[in-house]
Order: C-alpha cells, then sequence, then structure tokens
C-alpha cells in the first residue's frame, strides 16, 4: 500500500496541479487524535470537510487547544465553496472561528451541529459565528453546493443528527463516512440509515472511500457495548444515597439513557454546573437530550428532595469536566456535597491529551470515600467503526480507491489493512495511508498520480487570544519552568554612575523551601553584584539588556552545578536614569 514519506517532497505553489481534476489533501486528523480536516477539490472547487480542534499533551503548558494550519486555504479562499461539518464534536468544529477568519464560505450542518457551534462560541467569537453563512440540512439530505451533488446519509454516533455523505464525480463517488458505529436499534435521532447506504453502494459506482480509523484496532462491532443503560440501572434504580454522574457533554447518546433511566425510576435530575444549564437549555430548544421541567430541580430545593430520589448531572468538555469533577469533591460548589452514602458513575474516560487531568480526578473522586462506578473503555466502547463495523462499509461500497482518515498511525495502518484482506479488490497499489499535508491526486482518466507533494500543514496553538503565537521556545520555557520553578532577581543602578544602587530582591516559585535556601541565596546574591558590577565598571559599554542575559547565565550554571535543579533564572536592572521624573504638583 502506498504509506506516507517526506522524501522528495515537492513545493505544491510553483507546481501546477490545477490541472488534476480530483485532489483529496488531509490539514488535520492523519496521524493524530483530533483535529480532524480534510480537502477535496474536484476541478476547481474546494469543499473543506471538518475544522476541528485537539487538546494540548501535559508538555504544552499553557495551551489552550490546537488547530489545523489554514495557510492553503487561505491561499486558495475564492475556491472555497462550502465547509461541510458532519457532527457535533469538538474535534470536528472546535476550529471553525479561526478558519472563518481565512475563507468566508457558508457553512452546511444539521440543526443540532449548528446549535452546538453557536452555543460554544457565541461569547468569545459572536461577530464571527453571527457573520457565519450557516446552511441548515437533512441527516439524509440531497443537497447542491455550486452545482456538484452530495448525497448525505444519517449515521449512528454519540451526538444526534450525524451524516456521512457521498459526493458526485465524473468517476463515481467519493464517499466520506465520518464517525460511526452499526447499530440497528438505536435511540431516536440516532438511526444509521442503512437503506440509503445501500442503494448508493448499488446503484452508483464508489470511486474513493474515506473512512474513520478511530476503532480499527478493535474486533467486532461497537454495539452493543456503547450502552451504558445495563452498567448504571441497579444504581440508579436502588440508590443508597444521591447518585453523581460524571460524563461529557458532547455525550447526547448516554445523557439521553441517564435521562431515560431517571423519568423511569421517576428521579430528580440537578445539572450541577451552572455553565452547563445554557448548554442544555439551548440542546432542548431543537428537541435534543431534553429534560422535563418536572424533573429538573435547582440546589436551593436539595433540602426539599431525599437523596435517594436525585441525580446530580456532571458535564462539560475535556478537562473542564475534570476540574469541575474535583471542585465538587472539594467542596467547592455551594449547595452541593459528596457523601459516603452516596454513588458517583464516572462515565467519561479520558481522551487524547486529558489522561492525567482524567486520573487525577478519579482519584479524588475515590477520596471522599463514596461509592464509585468507574465505566473505563473496556466496559463502555466508544461509538467509533470497529473492525466488523469497517468491513460491512467497506464491503457495501467496495471502492476503487480507499483512504483511512482519522487516527494514529497505527490504527489507519490497521484499517488499511483490513480493507487490504478483505479480498474485494483493495490492495498496495489503491490503498493509501498518508500523513497530514500529503496530496492524493487523480488525473483525468480517474487514475493516481504518483507525485510527493506536500501542502502546507502543521500544528496551530491556541493560547488565550493568541493563535499561532505560541513558539517552541515559549513551551520549552513553561516546561522548564513547571519542572524546576523560577527565579527573579532584581536591583536598581545608575547608567551614568555606573554604580549599584540597591541590594538585590531575589524572588523564587517552585524551586527551594525559604529556609533551605539562605546559603543558596546569599550566593546567588553575591555572583549577580558581582557580575553586573564588572560588566558595569567595564572599559566597554554594555547595554542592561546584555548584563541582564549574562548574569542569568552564570546564575543558572551555578545553580545547576550545586542544586542539580534547572529553574527558569530571569535577571531586571531597573536603570534610574531612564526613569521619567513625574511632578507631584
Amino acid at each position: 500500500m502506498d504509506t506516507k514519506t517526506n522524501d522528495n517532497t515537492l513545493n505544491p505553489y510553483s507546481l501546477d496541479i490545477g490541472k488534476y481534476p480530483i485532489k483529496i489533501l488531509p490539514l488535520g486528523g492523519m496521524d493524530e487524535m483530533g483535529k480532524n480536516c480534510y480537502v477535496i477539490e474536484v476541478d476547481e472547487d474546494i469543499f473543506v470537510i471538518e475544522a476541528g480542534l485537539k487538546y494540548p499533551t501535559s508538555q504544552m503548558p499553557g495551551v489552550d487547544f490546537i488547530i489545523p494550519d489554514f495557510t492553503y486555504l487561505k491561499n486558495n479562499a475564492r475556491r472555497v465553496k462550502g465547509i461541510i461539518i458532519t457532527h457535533g464534536h469538538d474535534d470536528q468544529y472546535g476550529a471553525i472561528p479561526y478558519l472563518l477568519g481565512v475563507c468566508n464560505a457558508p457553512i452546511y450542518a444539521t440543526q443540532t451541529t449548528i446549535q452546538m457551534i453557536r452555543h460554544t462560541y457565541y461569547n468569545r467569537f459572536k461577530k464571527v459565528i453571527n457573520g457565519a453563512k450557516f446552511i441548515t440540512v437533512q441527516p439524509s439530505d440531497s443537497i447542491q453546493i455550486a452545482g456538484h451533488s452530495f448525497e448525505l446519509f444519517q449515521t449512528t454516533h454519540s451526538v444526534a443528527e450525524s451524516f456521512g455523505f457521498a459526493l458526485r464525480t465524473r468517476f463515481g463517488n467519493i464517499v466520506y463516512t465520518s464517525d460511526f458505529i452499526s447499530d440497528y436499534s438505536p435511540l431516536k435521532g440516532y438511526q444509521f440509515d442503512l437503506p440509503k447506504v445501500a442503494r448508493l453502494s448499488e446503484n452508483e459506482k464508489t470511486f474513493l472511500l474515506m473512512t474513520e480509523s478511530e476503532s480499527a484496532d478493535l474486533p467486532g462491532i461497537s454495539s452493543p457495548n456503547h450502552k451504558i443503560t445495563d452498567q448504571i440501572k441497579s444504581v440508579i434504580e436502588d440508590p443508597t444515597g444521591k447518585t453523581f454522574i460524571s460524563i461529557y457533554n458532547q455525550n447526547f447518546y448516554n445523557i439521553q439513557e441517564v435521562i431515560n433511566l431517571a423519568l423511569r425510576y421517576r428521579r430528580k435530575i440537578l445539572i450541577a454546573n451552572p455553565d452547563q444549564k445554557s448548554f442544555f437549555e439551548a440542546m432542548a430548544q431543537i428537541g435534543d437530550i431534553v429534560i422535563p421541567p418536572s424533573s429538573l430541580v435547582k440546589v436551593e430545593e436539595l433540602n426539599t428532595i431525599s437523596p435517594k430520589d436525585l441525580i446530580i448531572l456532571v458535564t462539560g468538555s475535556g478537562e473542564n469536566l475534570y476540574r469541575f469533577c474535583k471542585e465538587i469533591c472539594y467542596g467547592n460548589i455551594p449547595g452541593i456535597k459528596v457523601e459516603t452514602a452516596d454513588t458517583w458513575i464516572n462515565c467519561a474516560p479520558s481522551v487524547p491529551g486529558t489522561e492525567i487531568m482524567a486520573v487525577d480526578a478519579a482519584d479524588t473522586i475515590f477520596r471522599t470515600d463514596c461509592h464509585v462506578l468507574t465505566l473505563s473503555r473496556k466496559e463502555v466502547a466508544s461509538m467509533h467503526a470497529r473492525q466488523e463495523d469497517l468491513k460491512l462499509m467497506i464491503s457495501l461500497f467496495r471502492p476503487s480507491y480507499y483512504l483511512p482518515i482519522k487516527g494514529d498511525f497505527s490504527l489507519l495502518m490497521a484499517n488499511a489493512k483490513l480493507a487490504t484482506e478483505l479480498g474485494i479488490g483493495l490492495n498496495h497499489y489503491n490503498t493509501f495511508v498518508y500523513d497530514n499535508g500529503m496530496a492524493l491526486i487523480f488525473d483525468s482518466f480517474g487514475k493516481q498520480v504518483h507525485k510527493n507533494i506536500l501542502i502546507k500543514n502543521g500544528d496551530v496553538m491556541v493560547d488565550g487570544n493568541s493563535v499561532g503565537d505560541v513558539k517552541e521556545t515559549a513551551i520549552e520555557e513553561r516546561t522548564k519552568m513547571a519542572d524546576g520553578g523560577v527565579v527573579v532577581i532584581g536591583l536598581a543602578y545608575s547608567s551614568k554612575a555606573k554604580k549599584i544602587l540597591s541590594n538585590p530582591d531575589i524572588q523564587m516559585r517552585g524551586f527551594l523551601y525559604l529556609k533551605d535556601s539562605e546559603p543558596l541565596l546569599a550566593a546567588i546574591s553575591s555572583l549577580f553584584l558581582t557580575t553586573v558590577n564588572t560588566l558595569l565598571t567595564d572599559e566597554k559599554k554594555h547595554a542592561s539588556i546584555e548584563i541582564e542575559k549574562k548574569a542569568a547565565d552564570k546564575i543558572s550554571r551555578y545553580i545547576i552545578k550545586n542544586t542539580n535543579k534547572e529553574p527558569m533564572v530571569f535577571c531586571k536592572l531597573v536603570d534610574i536614569d531612564d526613569m521619567e521624573l513625574i511632578d507631584p504638583r
């Protein structure tokens, strides 16, 4: 099979690739979990499929999340005809506000997904979201975008109204499945439109099939192991106290199961996180995850309800959910207290980038001494296609070419291997395992063009309001501070008199306990004074920034040699001759 390589990479901006009618350009989601973004070009028209984010690892302190590099789309913005978001998860839509900053194309999505985007970004990106052109589609619609036909088909996933699609081309359909499982008795709103999939596969040729790979290494099918009802029913049916349930707010399917159980056993539901109340209200407005008003309670009403009749729903996304779980356990949420008789059901296994925080939150829950039921991925399957689910889709469509997407490299390889072993004509020549930025190109005869073309791509780190300005050096400094602490040293001097005017002020954080540091402080102070004085009185004039750097280097080497620790060292000199005098009147 054609696997990824970076050898002999050509510059796409100096190469004429416009003559090729079909191009597939992944900008995210390949050899990684999250940050999904795939570009499909048909003739001169560009369609962007997903615009997601991924969460940073513990080695990226201060980074909020990571989005794709949209340089290619910025350079070709006039050709972008539509953005398709197949479902309401942030690894699919999380980069939408940033994508709209480079190409303001219409967004095609279902009502559920649009509501998720609006709710997530309305406050922070109000102007961008209000200015976006959303076009609502039904999960199994037939739509036209810039004269191109798209046949959507609903899929079963953990959020309502998910879909895949078939894009008609002169060579046959390009089929993109998005996330799915083969579940034939799902909750209302999560139906897998197998009849339409069968019609498309039977009546039309499939040129290229793109399927997800997140669970491609797991045997069998996901259904019915994705359901939590049987796992938690006994707790809700016969509780010993309050029942806490922590769950991702984007997992509509399992949240709906909790609501159904609450209604069956006449339990009341409290939404623990005040910030999440608007989320549930927004979803209820369009008929998703509806909690009847008679079943909802407020914190002020808890004293009037028997603990055994109460379900406390703890929801959120990513690390925010884990932080809130800890806040509840610490007793920092007014009116909510975890007691020994209570049960905590943890239905939020970690996702890539949140593993450390998830373990920390789980430990904190256990320390409350309540009953804990943890549903790991062994007990509850994620709603992503496993091997038999994938075999079903591949066997139905029988594509001429196959491109596994969405997953780490080992998962992409597992998906590709699965396809080539089915015996339906897929082999090492028409099955591709690619990396982000690698262009899969087809000529005017529908044949793959073997050219090593790498489109500009990569990780763009978002840090607060800063996008793409977080450099590797900044990450290294933050990591160093987290591991070794920080030492800040400053003093005042006169550049005209070439004289030090104050004793050094030394501050340390995360380095040494103050009671253990007096000899070291004295040595650092002496070294700092000597270095500054030597450079100040030198015949060659030294700028303050140069003196600061040389002093910091000397102090860093001294600390490493004498403590085997490596904190960040910052030196600051204040020149009183540069200070602006203020008239006291």
